[in-house]
């Protein structure tokens, strides 16, 4: 084999032309240790790296790939669209039909506007809440993360409600001196920053299903109480749903909540990942009097270049068509409790503590003896096990996220013989 196409060579050759040898800073492997592995194509549930090893694939690109990598319907349509142009810089037809597509899937939304990624999407989101409000605080909870925007790169300080400090160089203390920062389903901690500060509060920014902490729920009690203070005090719920959204049920998380809390909707969503099928698209949308406030209607300005691709538009829409037929997230759930239940099982037949949560096609495990409900439990899990399990599994042809911080994911491309063969190969990886 050619050294040129190992993953070591191929890992040193991108450390003298790109930092850290990577372009986002998980794949680096810095959390699990060892030599990322350089994907060079994928096909179903299945991903080979640049030396040809087969793995059965758990991250799905962080979660665009809920049908599997290379569907048919996906890959025809964006053939036909590469055909007739890549980039034009002016309106489509199928942006309006991947808005008209969202909306009808999403109840709490009037109108949509696309943009590139996650990152632009939750920005974009924060300052159309500043503006319809002209309030300026913001909270969002620790272990929520909203992307790399400025005001959003922040931890919390000691004590309730400290204001951010930032968690990256480059950001000025100023720019986040007004995002608080509390703790996920702390509804005591809530309340009290609302009784103080509420007619200050923007909005509210928040993962329904966190899913950058691994896997933890927004419980629905706290759900509730935030909703209910949100009203109360005119501050707006921002549903961060890039990871959640048509990947925990066809209406997103907040379809989940609103089973459990009558009446419940966000007042502005976010969503990513899915909606662009593979492809570079997320985003935000809300109710029309909100949504009037954006340019070129009101004063709230955002723009891009790239905003609505017709590429990314027509792997969009494909794939929500796809996830919208019948049963589809019956069939997919099934799946992930499968995949689920077998890896807790192995991990009690070897006599290891773990436990794991799920919903749609998002799934979490802890080396720990109960679900974690905040960052800090999540952080006090058995890191050095998780790293050992990641290795232990990556040997045996399996891929889960390399940090265990991650949620997975399960497509509809993945059989139940993948489902066992990952039980199987987890039984012997911690025995």
């Amino acid at each position: 084999m050619s050294t040129e196409k190992t993953n070591a060579h191929l890992f040193e050759r991108a450390q003298k032309v790109i930092p850290g040898g990577v372009n986002s800073p998980v794949r680096a492997f810095r959390a699990v240790g060892g030599t990322p592995r350089f994907i060079a194509r994928a096909e179903g549930p299945y991903i080979f790296d640049a030396e040809g090893t087969r793995y059965i694939d758990y991250i799905g690109s962080w979660g665009p790939m809920i049908l599997g990598h290379g569907h048919p319907a996906v890959l025809e349509a964006v053939q036909k669209a590469a055909v007739d142009g890549f980039s034009f810089g002016a309106p489509t037809e199928r942006e309006i039909e991947l808005a008209e597509e969202i909306l009808s899937l999403v109840p709490s939304m009037d109108q949509v506007r696309l943009v590139s990624s996650g990152t632009e999407a939750a920005m974009s989101a924060l300052r159309l809440a500043r503006g319809a409000t002209g309030r300026s605080k913001i909270v969002k909870f620790e272990g929520c993360y909203h992307g790399h925007a400025d005001a959003l790169l922040v931890k919390a300080g000691s004590g309730l409600a400290t204001f951010g400090f930032p968690t990256s160089a480059g950001v000025p203390a100023e720019v986040v001196q007004h995002t608080l920062v509390l703790d996920y389903n702390n509804v005591e901690q809530i309340e009290e920053v609302f009784k103080t500060q509420g007619d200050g509060i923007a909005c509210v920014m928040i993962e329904p299903i966190a899913g950058n902490m691994n896997f933890v729920r927004a419980s629905v009690p706290f759900m509730k109480r935030l909703r209910e203070l949100c009203t109360q005090h005119g501050t707006m719920l921002v549903f961060d749903e890039v990871m959640t959204g048509f990947r925990v049920a066809l209406g997103g998380a907040q379809s989940i909540y609103a089973k459990a809390i009558p009446g419940f909707e966000p007042d502005i969503s976010v969503f990513g990942k899915v909606i662009g099928g593979g492809m570079p698209l997320a985003a935000f949308g809300a109710k029309r009097a909100v949504m009037q406030q954006l340019a070129p209607l009101g004063p709230v300005y955002q723009a891009g270049t790239l905003s609505g691709n017709p590429i990314a538009t027509a792997c969009g829409l494909a794939t929500l068509r796809e996830i919208r037929k019948p049963a589809y997230f019956e069939a997919l759930s099934a799946s992930t409790r499968s995949l689920l239940d077998g890896l807790l099982a192995s991990a009690k037949q070897a006599g290891v503590a773990m436990v794991g949560d799920c919903e749609g096609g998002m799934f979490g495990f802890f080396f720990a003896s109960e679900l974690p409900q905040t960052y800090s439990t999540v952080m006090a899990t058995d890191k050095e096990r998780f790293n050992r399990f990641f290795h232990a599994m990556l040997d045996r042809g399996v891929y889960f996220a390399p940090a265990m911080y991650e949620a997975g994911f399960v497509s509809s491309a993945h059989t139940a013989d993948d489902l066992r063969a990952t039980a199987a190969a987890a039984l012997d990886a911690l025995r």
